[in-house]
């Protein structure tokens, strides 16, 4: 019996990832790979025609061979690049390690703590796809807990220079790290200058969740900062990212992110703020031309 988001067409493998009722984005599957029920959610590894391995939690696509590198750059080099000397990081999620390979190419980062709450997804995500997690020995900085992230965050007393929320949608185990108590204890774990970034969906289809994420940190953080990429893998292509800095950054200007990256250069880095005219008008925010 296949899954219920992977169908027969014409005698071929299909995968659809669904955006409401009215659209969805379809991927030609060459074989399932794996697939099983985890403790916290259904996972599924397929290997598809264009996009290689891909990982897919709760029938929902989280990341590819193709062109997982944008994301993870995106979602990690900004925080770093504009931070002056991080040293201790926080991963709530990213299980499938692209955030946590992407903090190490820093030489000031001395620690990653990654919180990831379904050992499976890092075990397959290893095993299947490592053009994302990466192959051999991780990097010695790298430390994976297998707790819950919501859970930790509460607890944990340790603070940290930057922390990057790395969670799937807001569906199954990740709908707490949505909340706006979870982010006051992210607030809370970060150091006097610490910088956060979290995944906050397509404004093309997810306008009220990148509206809501950004009216929650703005009660706890002194800057809040929206800015963009193009990624093919996720519904709408434009996907958004929004950081909460504790302090004002020093500029915007000249970040230089570190390592040999695919996506992320200087200019990218910078013009990333610039949102296009609608977004500005659903979000009421100013656009950004000197950052």
């Amino acid at each position: 019996m296949l899954p219920k988001s992977v169908r027969h067409i014409d005698g071929e493998l299909w995968y659809s990832v669904y955006e409401g009722d009215n659209a969805s984005l379809n991927y030609r599957v060459r074989k399932i790979l794996h697939e099983e029920q985890t403790p916290y959610q259904h996972l599924m590894v397929l290997d598809t025609y264009d996009f290689g391995p891909v990982l897919v939690l709760d029938h929902i696509l989280q990341t590819t061979t193709l062109d997982g590198f944008i994301y993870n750059e995106m979602i990690t080099h900004m925080p770093l690049a504009i931070h002056p000397e991080p040293k201790d990081v926080l991963i709530i999620g990213g299980g499938d390690l692209g955030a946590a390979n992407e903090a190490v190419k820093y030489d000031s980062v001395e620690r990653v703590d990654m919180v990831e709450i379904d050992e499976a997804v890092v075990r397959l995500s290893r095993k299947f796809i490592p053009g994302v997690a990466g192959t051999g020995e991780l990097d010695p900085r790298i430390h994976i807990l297998y707790e819950d992230g919501v859970k930790y965050m509460a607890e944990a007393d340790k603070q940290y220079d930057i922390i990057i929320i790395d969670s799937s949608d807001p569906v199954g185990p990740a709908v707490e790290l949505f909340s706006q108590p979870f982010y006051e204890q992210v607030h809370k774990r970060l150091k006097p200058d610490g910088i956060m970034s979290c995944q906050s969906l397509s404004p093309v289809f997810n306008m009220f969740y990148l509206q809501h994420i950004r009216d929650v940190l703005g009660l706890f953080f002194n800057d809040v900062k929206t800015y963009s990429a193009t990624i093919p893998t996720y519904n709408g292509g434009l996907y958004s990212f929004t950081l909460g800095l504790k302090k004002p950054p020093r500029d915007y200007k000249g970040l230089e992110p570190q390592g040999e990256n695919r996506y992320v250069t200087p200019a990218i880095l910078e013009k990333s703020f610039i949102q296009p005219l609608y977004v500005q008008e659903d979000l009421k925010m100013e656009e950004i031309h000197d950052v």
